[in-house]
């Protein structure tokens, strides 16, 4: 079998590339080890009968609000992809019971954040403002191929037109942890606690570089464009994908392993399946998966040395821990504002964000683990029987490898067994039963994944981890996944990687297919 090019794995990114190659006239194979197409794009009965659930990922903004969306958006929605909405994306509740929302709606958020604590409003409109005013430079940075001539062009206009100094004096700013942005910007703790969790969402701290300017870029983005979920489970989004690249000629072959990357003269020629099967491809092959798997197993004996070392030495960042409920009615809020919020955090603040992530990277379950608490059923009631709720829990800063309890009080054997992953639930559960009345009672069913279950479901999140790598400044940017790394090409001809542990890193945004695709198309 020949095709032009050979996609392996199904995950947003290797869809987009099929997708968008398929469309413009190529002959494509996506081949995914899993039964079912894309990755982290995974809804399922998990709980009770008509509860469905996203098992992963579940938020679109990046997706909707970027260039694959925009060019696939009407062929996906011919093939049943709807997104819900809300004017409510995310909401902080501190444990003495003081909220923020963000709305979509901005005098409405400079109103209630100046309530909340003067000056803090306006001080939102001109953090967001600035992200507008300088979105060609952010956006371009952040979603563009940056080894290239338009990248240089980009950075040469905006040095003519700020000056190389004050060029160079705002990435310098950019450059400013999410703690000192906050700290120094808004005189409410819950105006900084509704900003400082978001941190943990692009794989950072609040210590972190450029975690401030993250920040702004999640602010605006959220009240931009909300907090989107697709209609019936993120899974209708690969199903969509699928349906596409079928249609327009691909071919989707699913439950098949790639064993190998077929290598002669350092040029990819195709693939070996694990049955012995090899299939070659004329222009390229896309590997959409973590480092160790593209130049490890994928690789072998093809892979360069310089690179094989790196991806030994490539770090993977904290695990995430994911808890779903079927209820038999939506949470009863004591806090007045949250029923129809998309994402909400449970937080007392940046102490307690930082606290939480610096116990999990240190192998310690988090004492108070910052939760972020999703009610897709609020936006979108097709996810559960009438008067029910589906509520989603991720903790984005969960340990990868166990080596204590920073509360003292789970015992632990250096793993994910099933037992510390049930008594790490239940901390979460008794967590949000302080906030919502009679929630323990309301449970009808949960189901939880501890960051090993999340791996076994998805061989790319090394050790639960869904961001595709540490996204720290030394494997961000030009050196995502590597220092020597040059956009998504490879050492090996015709060989290109993709995925969240490539540029512009993680998120349902698609954009690394998106970039590669149109480079070889």
């Amino acid at each position: 079998m020949v095709f032009d090019h050979v996609v392996v794995g199904g995950g947003i990114n290797g869809l987009v590339a099929a997708a968008l190659l398929q469309k413009r006239g190529a002959r494509v194979l996506l081949v995914e080890r899993s039964a079912r197409v894309g990755g982290c794009l995974h809804s399922d009965e998990i709980t009770l009968p008509g509860f469905i659930h996203d098992v992963m990922a579940a938020t679109f903004v990046l997706f909707v609000s970027g260039p694959a969306y925009a060019e696939l958006g009407a062929d996906l929605e011919r093939h049943g992809l709807r997104f819900c909405n809300t004017s409510h994306p995310t909401a902080v509740l501190r444990p003495d019971g003081s909220h923020a929302v963000l709305t979509t709606d901005r005098a409405a958020n400079v109103t209630a954040f100046n309530t909340i604590a003067p000056a803090d409003g306006d001080r939102h409109a001109k953090d967001v403002a600035s992200v507008e005013a300088n979105a060609p430079l952010l956006f371009g940075l952040l979603g563009g191929r940056l080894w290239s001539a338009s990248t240089a062009a980009l950075l040469a206009r905006e040095a003519w037109k700020r000056g190389p100094r004050r060029l160079a004096a705002f990435l310098g700013e950019a450059l400013a942890p999410a703690r000192s942005w906050l700290e120094t910007s808004y005189a409410s703790q819950t105006v900084q606690a509704l900003y400082a969790p978001w941190a943990l969402h692009c794989g950072l701290s609040p210590e972190d570089s450029y975690s401030s300017q993250m920040g702004k870029v999640v602010a605006f983005a959220l009240e931009a464009a909300g907090a989107p979920i697709a209609e019936g489970g993120a899974g209708r989004a690969a199903q969509a994908f699928q349906s596409l690249i079928e249609e327009k000629g691909g071919v989707v072959q699913t439950g098949t392993q790639v064993d190998r990357i077929l290598v002669r003269d350092n040029t990819a020629v195709g693939v070996r399946m694990a049955d012995g099967m090899e299939v070659m491809a004329r222009k390229s092959v896309i590997a959409s998966v973590a480092p160790g798997q593209l130049y490890g197993k994928l690789l072998g004996e093809a892979a360069p040395i310089l690179d094989r070392q790196r991806s030994s030495t490539f770090r993977h960042g904290r695990g995430n821990f994911q808890l779903h409920y079927a209820l038999d009615r939506p949470p009863r809020w004591i806090a007045p504002g949250l029923e129809k919020v998309a994402l909400i955090h449970l937080t007392e603040g940046i102490d307690a964000v930082s606290k939480s992530h610096n116990e999990a990277t240190r192998g310690l379950l988090p004492q108070t683990p910052t939760l972020c608490v999703g009610q897709p059923s609020a936006l979108d009631p097709s996810r559960c029987p009438p008067g029910k709720a589906v509520l989603w829990i991720q903790v984005p800063d969960a340990p990868r490898v166990i080596k204590g309890d920073a509360g003292g009080q789970i015992p632990t054997t250096g793993r994910w067994d099933e037992a510390t992953r049930e008594m790490f639930a239940d901390r979460i559960e008794h967590a949000i039963s302080q906030h919502a009345r009679g929630f323990k009672e309301s449970v009808l069913m949960r189901r939880a994944y501890a960051p090993s279950d999340l791996e076994d479901l998805n061989i790319n999140l090394v050790g639960g981890d869904p961001y595709g790598g540490a996204c720290t400044l030394d494997q961000f940017f030009i050196w995502r996944p590597f220092s020597g790394s040059r956009n998504h090409h490879t050492a090996v001809k015709k060989l290109y990687h993709i995925g969240a542990s490539t540029h512009p890193g993680p998120g349902l945004s698609g954009a690394s297919g998106f970039l590669v695709s149109n480079e070889i198309a």
